[in-house]
């Protein structure tokens, strides 16, 4: 058995439809483009999301952003579109203004997908506990998170693929932290995505567990360790293009570098070592202006 489909038999991955339909209920105009409120269905598995699409004929680039984390569970896909939270994370917006066709869901026990979703702000106190009783939930019966996260973005990826405005051989897709994660195994496993970005999230379990870092709920995957690392399934990205972003007092990239390096001697044996790429900043964990601006600019050089 090969490595790929060796860590989906660990993972419990089932297959996705190559295109799912969507249904929609509402749609707003943002000026350059419309912003669908949309619902899409993975294996019985309601996922809430946004859909913005450019104004115009197309055919245009798409993209799949995965929200971050950041113990804020109220937010999913509408800080990425900028309706709420850090506007550093609106690059669904941005890019839907820029000509693509951008994705946003929400993650598994995020935003409309969390336990008393609807509720007061005093309901949200309970949204870490609901996070960690649905991660005991899915280990004791095969559904990790892990493994709802990577099939509800490949499902995000064919709901693009269905759209005949979109281009297929501009699928891409980005996040930061959380979303990031979600990103790199999200393009390990569909080669419908043609270039991805993962930002502040690119960091093997060795360092994590070596030097007492969370593990996001995510990342957790029952024997995963015992034969992979994340250097592992970043090489199942290769020849296309990956760029990955760290800093240098980020915890959670701290050895991006090196991964990049063992990644690196993958790409170079597939004659693609310059599909892979990494950009490391000063500073921590957070996004700044100039970690955006290089990120957007890398997505857009795809569009043309």
């Amino acid at each position: 058995m090969n490595r790929i489909n060796r860590m989906s038999e660990i993972i419990g991955l089932e297959p996705i439809a190559d295109k799912i339909k969507y249904a929609c209920h509402s749609v707003i105009d943002c000026d350059t483009y419309t912003r669908n409120k949309i619902e899409y269905v993975v294996h019985g598995r309601n996922i809430p999301a946004f859909l913005l699409v450019p104004k115009g004929h197309g055919p245009f680039p798409a993209v799949l952003v995965n929200h971050q984390h950041h113990s804020q569970r109220n937010w999913g896909k509408s800080e990425v579109c900028g309706l709420a939270g850090d506007p550093l994370q609106a690059f669904g917006s941005i890019l839907a203004c820029a000509g693509f066709v951008v994705i946003a869901p929400d993650a598994i026990c995020f935003e409309e997908r969390r336990v008393n979703a609807s509720g007061t702000e005093e309901n949200h106190k309970e949204d870490e506990w609901n996070h960690f009783l649905a991660l005991c939930h899915g280990i004791l019966t095969g559904e990790t998170l892990a493994k709802i996260a990577i099939e509800d973005a490949i499902g995000a990826i064919s709901v693009l693929n269905g759209l005949d405005i979109v281009d297929k051989s501009k699928i891409g897709c980005l996040g930061h932290s959380y979303g990031g994660n979600t990103t790199f195994f999200a393009a390990a496993f569909d080669q419908r995505i043609k270039y991805a970005v993962s930002s502040g999230s690119v960091v093997s379990y060795k360092y994590r567990m070596d030097n007492l870092t969370g593990i996001e709920m995510s990342s957790i995957i029952p024997g995963f360790l015992k034969e992979f690392e994340i250097a592992d399934v970043i090489k199942e990205i290769a020849p296309r293009h990956f760029l990955i972003i760290c800093s240098d007092d980020d915890k959670y990239s701290k050895d991006a570098p090196q991964i990049f390096e063992t990644v690196k001697k993958h790409y170079i044996s597939k004659n693609a070592e310059h599909n892979l790429q990494i950009k490391q900043y000063k500073g921590s964990h957070q996004l700044t202006q100039e970690r955006v601006d290089y990120i957007l600019n890398w997505i857009i050089g795809f569009a043309k």
